[in-house]
């Protein structure tokens, strides 16, 4: 089973890729080795999951970013190349200036920090406490790349150290938040001098995972300790669908996982903000004139029956996939 931390990286992952980087946690992994199933599949540039969505004057590209990729996964296809060139603008889910800022990743910390006097274990109980007391002795190296400890981890809410306990051993395996797509992408902007914006703020975003019931933290972190007893098999399968550009694998794996098993989680972090994105979408189709937009947010926000992609093909807006490699329908 994939767990809810994974979704969220093809989700609402852009304050994800923050927790991985204090302390120097991205810079540790720059020699990690790369794994095997993924440099086998870098043979050619991932499949964009990008679709342009058009008016009578201007148009959006809409391209579902992953928030942590390795060095193998670029370059990007000709098809995001060309998108970027067209567009005048770029939005995300956050503006690449929060992104990349350092008190991001603080904020979270400080939302997740327990202000009651109890430690994690006491909430855990000893089995679960356990559990996470055998990872910390096999994970110290990666922990303490993060700044991390076993012992500081007990000062945190359950949401916080599963993720904690995922990104730990994403970046472990080669994944680097600083090569999430929706960094590269920014990156690219600053440098064309094109101007960029957010749909929502880190608060926002952080909100959503600091808003879990108690009982659902404690089951996002038990099955990410769970995964990560496991292997990489799970991390390396969601990414090569996203690589491949598969809709479906990506939908009937991680997005009907999220649904069944987090089902309020799944409404917060992804049916309510993409509802709330669409009126500031198609604000963008009518108020600037000739001016296309790229919008870059994590692919879960784009596919199925609650992505914006469809959102915006119910509401009579002309709806393509931008892929030159897929099969003709």
């Amino acid at each position: 089973m994939i767990v809810a931390v994974l979704a969220a990286i093809v989700a609402a992952g852009a304050t994800i890729a923050a927790v991985a980087a204090p302390g120097g946690a991205t810079a540790a992994q720059t020699d990690a080795p790369k794994p095997a199933a993924a440099t086998e599949a870098a043979k050619a540039p991932p499949v964009p999951l990008l679709w342009k969505v058009s008016d009578e004057d201007n148009s959006l590209y809409l391209l579902g970013s992953f928030h942590l990729l390795l060095p193998d996964d670029y370059p990007l296809s000709r098809d995001v190349d060309l998108a970027f060139a067209d567009a005048e603008k770029l939005v995300f889910e956050m503006s690449p200036e929060e992104l990349a800022s350092p008190q991001l990743g603080i904020q979270m910390a400080q939302a997740a920090m327990r202000t009651d006097g109890s430690t994690l274990d006491e909430q855990l109980g000893p089995e679960l406490a356990a559990k996470l007391a055998d990872w910390g002795t096999q994970n110290a190296a990666q922990l303490a790349a993060t700044g991390m400890t076993v012992e500081l981890l007990q000062r945190f809410e359950p949401w916080f150290v599963g993720m904690m306990v995922t990104i730990t051993q994403m970046t472990g395996i080669g994944f680097d938040p600083a090569l999430g797509l929706d960094a590269h992408m920014g990156g690219l902007a600053q440098k064309a001098q094109k101007p960029t914006a957010g749909l929502e703020s880190g608060a926002q975003q952080i909100a959503f995972l600091d808003g879990m019931a108690p009982a659902e933290q404690l089951q996002m972190l038990e099955q990410a300790l769970d995964q990560a007893e496991a292997g990489a098999d799970q991390m390396l399968a969601l990414h090569a669908a996203w690589r491949a550009g598969d809709v479906e694998a990506i939908l009937d794996g991680t997005v009907a996982e999220l649904r069944r098993d987090f089902p309020e989680l799944y409404r917060a972090i992804n049916v309510e903000r993409n509802d709330a994105w669409v009126p500031r979408l198609e604000a963008r189709l009518r108020e600037d004139g000739e001016d296309d937009t790229l919008v870059v947010v994590g692919a879960m926000h784009l596919l199925g029956k609650d992505g914006v992609v469809e959102k915006l093909r119910a509401k009579g807006y002309t709806v393509e996939r931008v892929c030159s490699v897929c099969a003709a329908p």
